[in-house]
């Protein structure tokens, strides 16, 4: 019990302590964190209002594709913040109170309440901005949320131990992630795309996710692709993996 408090009151620590780095140093604080989203919204509807007439699902472009961009952001600033924890926090990790996994729950826990607040603060001024009454199925648009940033979570922890033992497998995978947005179906419909490129496209468990959270936003829409079964497996394995090799790789980690 004593460990677990002593856990908590690290983990607290350091969140706060995250914050202030993060945010505390720049003007506008929080509003930072705002600007990528709401930039990403604002510039795919200016573009896409110019070329097609209406959205691929409902009739407003910004609350298409925030439903789309919001999830998409869940699991990739997780993956990127938790990812980079070690390195940022290498200093800490000389006192022994200190543990790697300490640095790993505060992060997870600023990062996912920061992502929760953004998407009901961007969800909230798309509708007013749209003029749209929204009736949001909660189980299914915090659900996807949720497991985007568990997802993201679980590649972050592999990454930490696969960054540090090989240092060229951080530039591949920067590389790799890179169309990750063109091909998690954030401007469009999965199912709208020519077989079978669309099942190709369903491999990607993010993919899912923002089906899952678009299907919460839109009650007409059929959700077609979505397989709650492969996006939950995928995510526990990812978190599973992601937490073994973090786990056998902390004293190297803290040696480091």
């Amino acid at each position: 019990m004593e460990l677990i408090r002593q856990h908590a009151r690290v983990t607290a620590a350091l969140m706060i302590r995250e914050m202030s780095t993060r945010y505390g140093g720049k003007p506008g604080g929080y509003l930072w964190a705002l600007f990528d989203p709401v930039a990403h919204v604002v510039m795919l509807t200016l573009i896409f209002q110019t070329i097609a007439r209406l959205p691929a699902l409902g009739t407003s472009f910004p609350l298409f594709f925030a439903t789309g961009y919001l999830p998409f952001h869940c699991y990739q600033t997780m993956q990127s913040f938790v990812s980079g924890t070690i390195k940022s926090n290498k200093a800490l990790l000389s006192y022994p109170m200190v543990t790697p996994a300490d640095a790993v729950s505060s992060r997870y826990l600023l990062q996912a309440s920061t992502s929760f607040l953004i998407v009901i603060i961007v969800m909230n001024v798309v509708a007013l901005e749209s003029d749209l009454t929204l009736h949001i199925d909660l189980a299914s648009a915090a659900g996807a949320c949720f497991l985007a940033t568990l997802l993201g979570l679980g590649v972050g922890l592999s990454n930490i131990a696969l960054f540090a033992r090989f240092p060229i497998y951080e530039q591949i995978f920067g590389v790799v992630m890179r169309p990750l947005m063109l091909l998690s179906g954030v401007l469009f419909l999965p199912h709208l795309i020519p077989h079978p490129f669309d099942d190709v496209l369903l491999f990607n468990p993010v993919v899912h996710a923002i089906i899952l959270f678009r299907k919460g936003v839109y009650p007409e829409y059929w959700a077609q692709g979505l397989d709650l079964n492969y996006l939950y497996t995928f995510t526990a394995i990812s978190v599973f993996v992601g937490l073994s090799l973090f786990t056998f790789s902390a004293r190297a980690m803290r040696e480091g």
